[in-house]
């Protein structure tokens, strides 16, 4: 998915855009790729110098060879969907000799892998794509492996940001994962949990309902579509304030004890929501059908398991039911 067709490239005020990389992933060449000719002049800084950053596959070739006919395409496809994992500098033997020739290259094509500036690996002749991906997960580490370590860490730093407030810079980092992975539940449900925080309700919902089945599945957006619902539902119950009010005048007024409970979970007070509905379970059970334990279950689904919030009042619960 490229930046210009992502619908969760958008931003809050369209100041958001998704700029993060993986691991020694390095930018593409200003042709929008990861390979470039070069020169006997050149060879320095295109192929030792950037070897220090990524492993670099110089291939030699010349116009008059069919199989580097054959090879080049081959080279350049899994280079280009390695997306930097490697680099591919192209050296027509013809014009430059030279470096060939201190190489020792007799055959063409012939791929030399240059890593952290010195010959590392090669092979020659042209070989089918299977061998050539196996060359550069050889070199560089098999695709996908560092990629899904970072992404795992940057989720981290961006459920860091969203939970201190940082909406714009979570949301940069959760679009730069669903472009490198648009499937990522996690991503996705942050960025609905972004959207939600700079309180664009209908933008989240909507969404989330364009996604797969398959996805719409997924335990973490279930409990941001949880979480919508519950803001919805609050936003109809009333003038919390008042609701103290009654609570101050009859405290078992339970049904505008539930309300105020719902109210102070979206506002995220969440340590204060339990409160009142374990005070509802503790003077009667039997309201609303065991509702406060009822509603108090479905606070912990969006919660998280491992959210202090529901760690503390599950613990509290238990007492309860258990005493």
């Amino acid at each position: 998915m490229s930046g210009s067709d992502n619908p969760y490239n958008g931003s809050f005020g369209n100041q958001m855009s998704a700029t993060a990389s993986y691991g020694a992933v390095s930018e593409p060449a200003a042709g929008g790729s990861h390979i470039k000719d070069t020169t006997t002049a050149n060879f320095s800084k295109d192929v030792l110098d950037e070897s220090r950053n990524q492993p670099v596959l110089v291939d030699f070739w010349a116009p008059w060879c069919g199989p580097c006919k054959q090879l080049t395409p081959v080279l350049e496809k899994v280079v280009n969907e390695g997306q930097g994992r490697v680099k591919l500098v192209k050296m027509n033997i013809d014009d430059h000799p030279s470096i060939a020739g201190q190489l020792g290259i007799q055959s063409i094509p012939a791929v030399i892998a240059f890593v952290n500036g010195r010959p590392a690996d090669g092979f020659m002749g042209a070989v089918p794509e299977s061998q050539v991906r196996q060359f550069v997960d050889r070199l560089a580490g098999p695709a996908g492996a560092d990629q899904a370590a970072e992404i795992e860490a940057v989720l981290a730093e961006a459920g860091e940001l969203l939970a201190a407030g940082n909406i714009n810079e979570a949301g940069q980092l959760y679009g730069a994962i669903i472009q490198a992975e648009p499937e990522n539940a996690k991503a996705l449900a942050g960025m609905a949990e972004c959207l939600i925080a700079a309180d664009q309700h209908g933008e989240a919902r909507q969404m989330l309902s364009e996604l797969s089945e398959a996805l719409a599945k997924d335990a973490g957006i279930q409990a941001v579509l949880k979480k919508l619902d519950q803001i919805e539902e609050a936003r109809k119950l009333g003038d919390p304030v008042a609701l103290e009010r009654e609570l101050a005048l009859n405290p078992d007024h339970h049904e505008a004890r539930l309300k105020l409970a719902k109210i102070l979970n979206v506002e995220g007070k969440r340590e204060e929501a339990a409160e009142h509905l374990l005070f509802i379970m503790r003077k009667d059970r039997a309201f609303d059908d065991d509702g406060a334990r009822r509603q108090l279950l479905q606070f912990f689904e969006v919660w998280g398991f491992k959210d202090p919030a529901t760690v503390s009042a599950r613990r509290k619960l238990s007492s309860i039911l258990f005493s």
